[in-house]
């Protein structure tokens, strides 16, 4: 028989897995919302976003569908660097990719009847929100601590791999994504679309804004979702 005290031990468990998988998928619906408010603010998505973001342009297909094939493809990416040093607890990143792919398509279909705004002032505003929305998203993301998004998980991939810090392999990853989306604009759009000042507005001060939040905040987080 199972005693009353390993009873409580795994409700204790259950509790705080579930605590930290709600607030792990109330992460991915901010960076989502994050996502959508670039969009509306027509100054440039964020470097992450791009690649996903062109590519629904070009083919017309939803842009939620595109990040998940796009970000599945980093995985794909993952497992034939680190081949088998590739974690199965990894392969969650699928479900993670498809999780956030399917909130920005629920994200689009909310504030897609937001008008885009004409003055500049309300598309900086658009752009703060969305940065802020990012920020808050990789708060609670990162704070749950379950696995990383795809991108993340590829650019760790990259780190481990060859032995680069990982600060270093984000900036040349952001930079080779925006490169990418700019090129396939090019080709197809013969002009650069999705791509402007908000998308290093964003590269900028969504990290140091997350870094603000998480000095006065993830504390408090870790703690809510431990106790």
């Amino acid at each position: 028989m199972i005693s009353k005290e390993a009873e409580v031990v795994d409700k204790g468990i259950s509790l705080i897995l579930i605590k930290r998988v709600l607030l792990y998928s109330l992460g991915l619906l901010f960076m989502a919302f994050g996502v959508s408010f670039s969009i509306k603010s027509n100054l440039g998505i964020s470097p992450v976003n791009s690649i996903p973001y062109v590519l629904s342009l070009v083919t017309l297909i939803d842009q939620g569908l595109i990040t998940t094939l796009v970000f599945s493809v980093y995985i794909l990416m993952q497992i034939v660097l680190l081949k088998k040093d590739f974690k199965k607890i990894n392969f969650l990143q699928i479900i993670s990719a498809s999780a956030f792919g399917y909130f920005v398509s629920f994200s689009n279909s909310i504030f897609g009847r937001i008008p885009y705004p004409e003055i500049y002032a309300l598309k900086l505003i658009f752009l703060v929100v969305s940065i802020s929305f990012i920020a808050i998203g990789l708060l609670f993301y990162l704070s749950a601590d379950i696995v990383p998004q795809p991108p993340e998980g590829l650019i760790l991939a990259i780190s481990n791999k060859f032995s680069l810090e990982f600060s270093k392999v984000k900036v040349l990853f952001d930079s080779s994504a925006v490169l990418i989306a700019c090129l396939i604009s090019l080709i197809y759009f013969k002009d650069i679309r999705g791509i402007r000042e908000g998308t290093i507005i964003s590269a900028i001060l969504i990290g140091k804004l997350l870094g603000i939040l998480s000095k006065y905040f993830k504390k408090s987080i870790v703690k809510f979702l431990y106790s």
